[in-house]
């Protein structure tokens, strides 16, 4: 029988502390993974992001709107084919007032020719087009509320105050994740027409459809170039890149996050490091025996290390196997449905998931590193003298 086999059927020989400690390297591989798949799904949305589109805001904050007027000048320019213009509108369903999804008005003429990835029946378009108060609504958004074609549903605005009457025209799908399946999008004209006069014709950002993905950041300093010596300047950018700047005013939250998912994973190898010390504290006797009998200093070192990257490998196995169901299906399930708009898909990449492995495999050994050598230097008249 090998060393390394005799050191595997060791680890069973306190299986409280193997079981506790399998649990504990396993808890923390699902932890590690649940943060760095926030991480890598939040940036996924970035990568994902259209070639084709441009987005135009006002130059200080997108919080700030511009003229509406803006998107048929837009619409002018060489290289674009196609513009729409929406509004954040802010508002909460009373009858589940603790749901978030985004409510957008938008130019329904023009918004499906921009996002050509939202697939809808085509009656179910004309139907939205026809209605002032068409909603469109998306399939994730419509299965949580129970919504369906024809049903008359009543928001509580906040931004713009009152209960706004709504039917929805239709449920979209979308063929990519650039776009939530959890917007409510209704006319820009519905919110306009009831709007004090020094507010009307206003809106949040526009989005411009370009013939050529190569010529973005051109097209982008033409627009801004064009507005330059207007009251409300604007700032335009690729759609990558608009997604780059929303990300970037949660930088320090995502870098908070990184910290700690290593954080988590040097806990893990603490608390492995003190197992296997005590391991090796309770078998030196029998270390001083098998020195006596034959066996050298890295055959003890075989024994701990192996014993360590068993441990390892199973409770890193366990974690990897369990976040499937209960990070990808569970929490990404429920971000997908909730917050589509910063988590379009949560899935567990298997970059995440070996790297998560890996770590566990490279941080046991480190765990094991110092109780080896000091099993390695024992004397084999003190390990035998020795008791507990």
């Amino acid at each position: 029988m090998r060393i390394a086999t005799i050191a595997v059927r060791n680890i069973g020989r306190n299986k409280l502390r193997t079981l506790l400690t399998v649990s504990a390297v396993a808890v923390a591989v699902l932890a590690f993974i649940m943060l760095r798949t926030v991480i890598w799904s939040w940036n996924a949305a970035k990568e994902q992001a259209a070639t084709d589109r441009v987005g135009t805001r006002h130059k200080v904050s997108i919080i700030m709107s511009v003229p509406k007027r803006y998107a048929e000048e837009i619409r002018q320019m060489p290289g674009v084919k196609g513009v729409a213009a929406f509004s954040w509108f802010g508002a909460k369903y009373p009858k589940k007032e603790d749901e978030f999804f985004a409510t957008i008005a938008a130019d329904v003429d023009d918004m499906l020719a921009v996002y050509d990835e939202i697939k809808v029946p085509p009656e179910q378009v004309e139907a939205w087009k026809q209605n002032r108060r068409g909603a469109l609504v998306g399939d994730a958004l419509a299965k949580k509320l129970g919504w369906k074609v024809g049903d008359k549903v009543v928001l509580r605005g906040t931004i713009y105050p009152g209960d706004w009457e709504f039917q929805i025209s239709g449920i979209y799908t979308a063929t990519k994740a650039t776009v939530d399946r959890s917007t409510f999008w209704f006319h820009y004209d519905y919110v306009n027409e009831s709007l004090p006069e020094r507010m009307k014709d206003q809106t949040g950002w526009i989005v411009a459809r370009i013939a050529d993905p190569g010529q973005s950041a051109a097209i982008a300093r033409a627009i801004d170039k064009h507005f330059e010596e207007r009251d409300q300047q604007t700032l335009s950018m690729s759609e990558q890149a608009f997604q780059a700047s929303w990300l970037g005013m949660f930088s320090a939250i995502l870098d908070a996050i990184d910290v700690v998912s290593i954080v988590i994973m040097l806990i893990m190898m603490l608390i492995l490091g003190n197992t296997i010390a005590m391991g090796v504290r309770e078998r030196t006797s029998e270390y001083g025996v098998l020195r006596a009998i034959g066996f050298l200093p890295k055959h003890l070192v075989t024994f701990i290390i192996s014993e360590a990257l068993v441990i390892g490998l199973i409770g890193g196995g366990l974690g990897v196997l369990l976040s499937y169901p209960l990070v990808q299906q569970g929490m990404g399930r429920w971000l997908e449905e909730n917050m589509g708009a910063m988590f379009p898909f949560f899935d567990v990449s298997p970059g995440v998931a070996g790297a998560a492995l890996g770590l566990s495999l490279a941080l046991s050994l480190a765990a094991a590193i110092i109780p080896a050598r000091s099993a390695a230097r024992l004397h084999v008249i003190d390990s035998l003298r020795r008791v507990g």
